[in-house]
């Protein structure tokens, strides 16, 4: 049975006093088993701090990044033995604002997501189209352009690594939310598509978040959606009443 996930990207948001907060709040609001596994992705100055905060919680930790080299003169850059040297096995890659603002192609993506499984770290992987895309029809062709070019030269193996994220670039930030109906219909389309280059196996197990402002008034009738699997929670998850409503929503 595929894991139903809900993942809250704090991206740059929250000082440390802040996550202790946060991190304190929910803890207390999600102390009994949900049927969701619970992840959060502060900012890399807090994931230490965050890991060892949520320790014996059934709240995960996760990067926001990494980079796609094991180590070097990359200033600033995180790797990802750091990530693992932390207790951090779970990364997102991929996420739209890194290709957007830096221009993070699905070339560069492959050379992480590599990098990622070889250190055995789980991968939410993040991947989407732009309004225009949408409305010239072509969102279907972006989505599987997208998986193929970062994803399918992967072993089948490699699959038990990997969550999908399906993220409308659309609908985040904006308030405007994909309907059910049309967060179904793409994440139907990815899973066939996955069936497809691999098998239809693979495709049943893999879980497809879906990542475009995702609320707690609406997170119920999305994630009942029977190819949806949960969420990328963006500015929801910063507030732990918000984020451990939807993170209960099934």
């Amino acid at each position: 049975m595929r894991a139903k996930i809900v993942a809250g990207n704090w991206k740059m948001n929250k000082n440390l006093a802040d996550t202790g907060v946060l991190l304190s709040e929910l803890k207390e609001k999600l102390n009994t088993s949900t049927e969701a596994q619970v992840i959060v992705a502060p900012t890399f100055t807090n994931l230490y701090y965050a890991f060892e905060e949520l320790k014996g919680s059934n709240i995960g930790v996760a990067a926001q990044n990494m980079h796609q080299a094991e180590s070097g003169a990359f200033t600033g850059e995180i790797s990802v033995d750091m990530l693992s040297s932390i207790g951090v096995k779970t990364v997102i890659l991929g996420h739209s604002e890194r290709r957007a603002y830096f221009g993070e192609t699905d070339e560069l993506l492959a050379e992480k997501v590599t990098t990622a499984l070889k250190h055995g770290m789980t991968i939410i992987f993040c991947f989407g189209e732009e309004l225009e895309e949408r409305k010239s029809d072509n969102h279907f062709n972006v989505v599987e352009s997208q998986l193929k070019n970062a994803l399918f030269k992967l072993d089948s193996e490699a699959w038990k690594q990997i969550v999908l994220a399906y993220e409308p670039v659309w609908a985040i930030g904006t308030g405007e939310t994909a309907s059910p109906e049309q967060a179904q219909e793409m994440h139907a389309f990815i899973r066939k598509t996955i069936a497809e280059a691999y098998t239809t196996e693979i495709a049943e197990e893999v879980s497809i978040l879906y990542g475009g402002s995702v609320k707690p008034n609406n997170a119920k009738e999305i994630f009942a959606k029977p190819d949806v699997d949960g969420g990328l929670i963006g500015g929801a998850s910063l507030d732990a009443e918000s984020f451990s409503a939807i993170a209960t929503s099934f």
